[in-house]
């Protein structure tokens, strides 16, 4: 739906609404708001309310940081689960005192990179993301634990699928708030969920990613248990996913499409996809940011280790779903919801772009079990790995001049720095296993 000022101010007086959350999103993707009173919702509107951006990962230092929140009228809508002094929220782009865009912001910089696709023509990036998580049961103090709330199985019911009736609840939720949700599952590992919700434009998506986590969050608190969007919580279990479909519109035209084609894919889904393969090992610390994001992608649990592509086949990196027409897409199955939506979404995008620009040749398709192939059958193919670990992938972004464009010398240095940090972090601590293994041996 679209808002003006006159209906939101409207809205709030009849909905009894007392307080609206003011949310942006920081460089590794929380959200983070200002709460204020009703009383100032007009100022707010009007794009005059000021934070301290000195606080805020990757943002500005203490010496320059005055910032505004400029609402996206939009993305109004009144949180169903405060009954009582109603609460709305409102998701803001940051913006500094001269009325410039904050280059730091991750929601404006995924809307650079949508004004470099729409300068080639291209009116809409859908995306269609699918964000897996787990549910653990939470101790006599609410917090969390690492005992999983069921041991069910993919597309299980009840009684093995003991999360059901939150899961139901979080789709209820959803679509007061204005999601059309498409389906929702039991995943494949014991506690794991998925629930779908329908594509959107590129940036629309993204506000849903934060959108749809906070309420997994607040509605798993609610039935005692806690909600996790970590990518691999659990040794030998599989890991958490955000496969995110996705296809470039001019106009009512899904440019990815080509009839006459043995695929149904167009010339431009080809170099978008190759565009895509080109920068993975470059992109994948933005779409897998975390230490842990590198232990989900290992063989033997169906998350993606290699760039390759095929059209059915579910181990490499990138497949293309059976839908063809208007629904022809590309499905990238590496990135997990530990991402940043804004930034996954701004260098994939990127990527693609690049290989539109340069007509970049697309690699043969792999229709084999990439998992069962020796090294010296990949190599042969010419299969590269994604990175091990978060510090190759980090070593492969500063190298990439398009993927570090997508970024901007800000948002770059300060992600670069804070994952730095995280990995000299892990590379310095002792371990259980490390203990276990070695204590009593050496």
């Amino acid at each position: 739906m679209s808002f003006s000022k006159e209906d939101i101010l409207r809205i709030a007086k009849e909905e009894n609404v007392r307080f609206i959350r003011l949310q942006f999103t920081d460089l590794l993707g929380t959200v983070k708001n200002v709460e204020i009173p009703v009383s100032q919702l007009e100022k707010a509107l009007d794009n005059k309310m000021m934070f301290d951006g000195s606080s805020i990962e990757g943002y500005v230092r203490i010496e320059e940081s005055d910032m505004y929140l400029y609402p996206d009228l939009d993305t109004w809508v009144i949180f169903p689960w405060v009954t009582e002094d109603r609460v709305a929220r409102l998701i803001c782009d940051v913006y500094m005192p001269d009325g410039t865009p904050f280059a730091g912001d991750p929601r404006g910089i995924l809307k650079r990179c949508i004004k470099e696709a729409s300068e080639m023509g291209y009116t809409a990036m859908n995306v269609g993301p699918e964000p897996e998580f787990f549910l653990f049961q939470t101790d006599e103090k609410g917090n969390p634990t690492t005992e999983l709330n069921d041991q069910g199985g993919y597309f299980d019911l009840a009684p093995m699928d003991l999360g059901e009736n939150c899961r139901r609840e979080i789709v209820l939720t959803l679509e007061e708030m204005g999601f059309e949700i498409e389906a929702s599952h039991h995943e494949v590992a014991s506690g794991q969920h998925e629930i779908d919700f329908k594509y959107a434009d590129a940036i629309k998506a993204a506000d849903q990613i934060q959108t749809f986590k906070l309420v997994v969050k607040t509605v798993a608190r609610q039935h005692g248990l806690h909600a996790t969007f970590m990518p691999k919580p659990l040794f030998g279990m599989n890991g958490s996913g955000m496969h995110c479909h996705q296809s470039l519109f001019k106009g009512a035209e899904n440019t990815f499409y080509d009839e006459n084609d043995e695929l149904g894919l167009s010339d431009t889904g080809r170099n978008y996809m190759a565009g895509l393969l080109k920068h993975a090992r470059a992109f994948a610390a933005i779409t897998n940011p975390t230490v842990n994001s590198y232990k989900r992608l290992v063989p033997g649990y169906e998350a993606p280790c290699y760039v390759a592509w095929s059209a059915s086949n579910r181990s490499p990196m990138i497949r293309i779903p059976a839908s063809r027409g208007l629904s022809t897409r590309i499905e990238v199955r590496n990135p997990d919801p530990a991402a940043n939506p804004y930034l996954a979404l701004a260098v994939m995008l990127k990527a693609g772009l690049d290989g539109i620009k340069r007509q970049l040749d697309l690699p043969a398709p792999i229709d084999r079990n990439i998992y069962i192939m020796s090294e010296e059958e990949r190599i042969e193919e010419g299969i590269p790995s994604l990175p091990s670990d978060l510090k190759e992938a980090l070593g492969e972004l500063i190298r990439n001049p398009v993927i570090t464009d997508a970024l901007g010398e800000h948002a770059l240095a300060h992600f670069y720095e804070l994952k730095e940090i995280e990995w000299d972090i892990y590379r310095t601590q002792v371990h259980d296993w490390e203990r276990n293994q070695y204590l009593t041996l050496y």
